[in-house]
C-alpha cells in the first residue's frame, strides 16, 4: 500500500472526525460541555481552522499520490492526476453541508444520502476505471 494512501486515509478520517465534532458543538450549543466535557476545550472557530488545515492536507496527499513515481509505475502512466477534481468537489460539497446545512453529525449517513456526493463518487470511480483499464481495453482490437 502506498504511503500516500495511508496518509490520505488518516487525514480523511481526521477530516470527518473534526467535522463531526464541530456539528456536535454547534448542535448542543451551551449544553455541549455537559454532554461531553472535552467539548468545552473547543470552539467552532478552532475547529474550522483545524478543518481547513486537514482539508488542504487531504487534497494535497491525494494529488501527490496521483503523481507519485510508484503510482505512475503501478498504473502505467500519470493519468490519475485527472481525477483530482472529484475529491476536491466532494470535500467542498461536504464542507458546504457541514457549514450551511448544519450537517456532519452523522458523516456516514450524509455520505450515502447526498446525491451530489454520490454522483461525484460514482463519476470518480468510473473515471479511475477508464483511466487505469481503458487504454488496455481500447487497444485490444
Amino acid at each position: 500500500m502506498s504511503h500516500w494512501l495511508l496518509l490520505l486515509t488518516l487525514l480523511g478520517a481526521l477530516f470527518l472526525a473534526l467535522s463531526k465534532r464541530r456539528a456536535e458543538l454547534i448542535t448542543l450549543a451551551d449544553d455541549a460541555a455537559q454532554h461531553r466535557p472535552s467539548l468545552a476545550e473547543y470552539s467552532p472557530y478552532l475547529l474550522d481552522q483545524m478543518i481547513s488545515v486537514v482539508t488542504a492536507s487531504t487534497l494535497m496527499a491525494y494529488a501527490l499520490y496521483t503523481i507519485d513515481a510508484e503510482t505512475i509505475a503501478k498504473f502505467g502512466g500519470d493519468r490519475l492526476v485527472w481525477t483530482i477534481p472529484f475529491p476536491l468537489y466532494g470535500i467542498f460539497r461536504y464542507l458546504y453541508l457541514v457549514h450551511k446545512r448544519e450537517g456532519g453529525g452523522n458523516p456516514s449517513e450524509m455520505l450515502v444520502t447526498d446525491r451530489p456526493i454520490l454522483l461525484c463518487a460514482a463519476l470518480w470511480a468510473i473515471t479511475v476505471i477508464l483511466l487505469v483499464y481503458g487504454p488496455s481495453i481500447f487497444l485490444r482490437q
